[in-house]
């Protein structure tokens, strides 16, 4: 019975791994799609994929939305305009200026940001376990992601400046995001699928006039089938499956916690780059196991 109920406890936690997991996949595969295509419109096309297999798994299991106030509506819409909208963006942005190594960990300021965030605003404690936990992973991927390669070059100071800027802001706006989800979950009993829909759809009310403005002066250029292809492969794995598993890790565990484990992303990509022929260092298995090391913490001592 004690097992069963460890296996419950950490239902949350293990979303959030998987989320990182499939996030991790679908990165590899934004990252060529997006030498090709701008990044709001790789926004738009993965969130709109995305919406329509949300909509049909509701539809499929029948889920029913339970009612909820305007305030709540407002938070979800907010957290996906601020997280999905604002943030993915930013984030893909910021790839171009920084490349992927030092973005991701611009990226890892999010989880620091989201506890201070949710213990403000949602008088959400931590044990001093689980924030020791936070640290040694985000040192752990700080180390597997600083790691000089010969694949990035020297940048432009003032490209060096924009990457930062972006990727900053792309932190603030996951953290916030998830905050304001967070807080729509402590006070309901609406479901992760439902969750993930209503924050997608907010972040598609700021894309789509984004995107028209965008296209009024440079055009749309669309994408190739093969492009298409691999862009829905993409947003099956990491938008609809992946978000779908981050608002079950915030709906079951603190919000520091499920955005910690969810930015382990980038170690799932070592093995993915090793099965790619690329050679992994001592360092970068050494990030790794600092980061499980947090990641135990987080699970067995929280």
């Amino acid at each position: 019975m004690s097992f069963l109920s460890l296996d419950l406890s950490l239902t949350g936690e293990l979303a959030a791994l998987s989320a990182a997991c499939l996030w991790a996949v679908a990165s590899v595969i934004y990252s060529r799609v997006g030498q090709t295509i701008h990044p709001l419109e790789l926004n738009l096309f993965k969130g709109a994929i995305a919406v329509v297999l949300l909509l049909f798994t509701i539809f499929i299991s029948g889920d029913v939305l339970p009612p909820l106030a305007f305030n709540d509506y407002l938070f979800f819409i907010l957290s996906g305009m601020l997280g999905i909208g604002l943030g993915d963006s930013a984030f893909l942005t910021a790839l171009k200026y920084l490349g992927a190594r030092r973005t991701l960990l611009m990226e890892t300021l999010a989880p620091p940001m989201t506890a201070i965030l949710a213990l403000l605003f949602l008088q959400e404690q931590l044990s001093f376990a689980a924030w020791c936990g936070i640290i040694l992973t985000i040192v752990g991927i700080a180390w597997v992601l600083s790691e000089r390669t010969p694949n990035i070059g020297t940048h432009h100071p003032t490209h060096l400046l924009r990457g930062i800027s972006f990727g900053i802001l792309a932190a603030i706006a996951l953290a916030t995001g998830a905050v304001l989800s967070r807080a729509v979950f402590a006070t309901t009993t609406v479901s992760s699928l439902w969750a993930a829909l209503l924050r997608l759809s907010g972040g598609l009310c700021i894309l789509i006039p984004w995107v028209a403005l965008k296209t009024r002066s440079s055009g749309l250029k669309l994408p190739s089938r093969r492009a298409i292809a691999a862009i829905f492969i993409a947003s099956f794995t990491g938008t609809y499956l992946g978000i779908w598993l981050q608002q079950t890790a915030i709906k079951l565990t603190a919000a520091g916690i499920a955005l910690t484990l969810t930015n382990t992303s980038p170690l799932f990509v070592l093995p993915l780059a090793a099965a790619m022929g690329e050679r992994i260092s001592f360092r970068a298995i050494a990030g790794v196991a600092i980061a499980i090391a947090g990641i135990a913490v987080l699970f067995y001592l929280q």
